[in-house]
């Protein structure tokens, strides 16, 4: 029979293939079942992964999931290793498992599965990026602790997710940015394509000048990486964002110096071919002669 090629590759679809769908429900018979049955069994008799990668539950989508469960049951069985004869810990499906417990269910069915711990972490790891709703910090930190904590190289990673390795270093790479930065990609402040745009600048001081525009000026995607290119009509080479920043910043100093000379407000203006203005404010006659004598000495 041909079977159509997972696209997890290695992943978890591979660890969690089972071979028997019968379900018992003794304990007689789960201490006889072998590992990749599936089983009811009893919610006092499950513990929670210790290797959970997702630790944040939120209230109202476990009510939610409740409501859906209370009407048409678990659709989806959770995934579970036999710790001892008659005890469970959870692989994959903890919110399933949380939203039983409110709804008050007794038992529930599962994979059961033989894993040692680096499979856990390997197994929840997988399962945890396949989620649809993880934005990409979390994925970027599921995929460094994946290499880390599993001991695998990028293109191992990329395998086993069924990745492309430039998506995996993309993703990796997000955890180089400020973590300014990196909060506003987790709350959806930013995209990706914002990220991925702001993350080819070096300098984390201009980095963080690119994301307060964007969200000031609500700016595109492409209009960040106009931005980040630094392109001119005239094809001329532009200062980089730092260097205009920084000049930015110099400008803003020597207002401030020549405002304490003269005690008055002061504005520095500069323009593109080096040449600019010294303007100096006077607010009455005596302030004008003031500012006179003051240039004259």
């Amino acid at each position: 029979m041909h079977h159509k090629k997972s696209a997890l590759g290695k992943g978890l679809s591979a660890l969690l293939d089972t071979q028997d769908s019968s379900i018992p429900s003794s304990p007689a018979e789960l201490s006889s079942k072998t590992s990749g049955t599936v089983a009811t069994v009893s919610v006092q008799n499950i513990e929670v992964n210790p290797f959970q990668p997702r630790t944040d539950f939120k209230e109202e989508e476990l009510l939610a999931l409740a409501d859906s469960i209370r009407v048409h049951g678990i659709i989806q069985p959770i995934t579970v290793r036999k710790v001892h004869t008659d005890k469970f810990q959870i692989i994959s499906g903890e919110r399933r498992f949380r939203a039983s417990q409110i709804v008050g269910l007794k038992a529930v069915p599962a994979y059961i599965r033989t894993a040692n711990d680096q499979s856990m972490l390997e197994m929840a790891l997988v399962e945890n990026i396949q989620r649809e709703n993880l934005n990409a910090i979390e994925i970027a930190i599921s995929y460094k602790r994946l290499m880390h904590e599993c001991k695998l190289a990028q293109e191992d990673l990329a395998v086993r997710i069924g990745k492309d390795r430039s998506t995996v270093s993309n993703y990796l790479r997000l955890l180089k940015l400020p973590p300014q930065i990196q909060a506003a990609i987790r709350d959806n402040k930013i995209s990706m394509g914002h990220a991925r745009a702001i993350i080819t600048v070096d300098d984390p001081v201009a980095q963080i000048k690119i994301y307060n525009d964007i969200v000031k000026d609500d700016l595109s995607v492409r209009a960040v990486e106009e931005l980040v290119r630094g392109t001119s009509k005239n094809h001329k080479k532009q200062p980089s964002i730092s260097e205009k920043f920084l000049k930015g910043i110099e400008y803003k100093n020597i207002q401030m110096r020549l405002a304490d000379k003269y005690e008055t407000k002061v504005e520095v203006k500069a323009r593109k071919n080096g040449k600019g203005q010294i303007v100096l404010h006077y607010f009455s006659t005596d302030d004008l002669n003031r500012l006179l004598e003051t240039l004259d000495a």
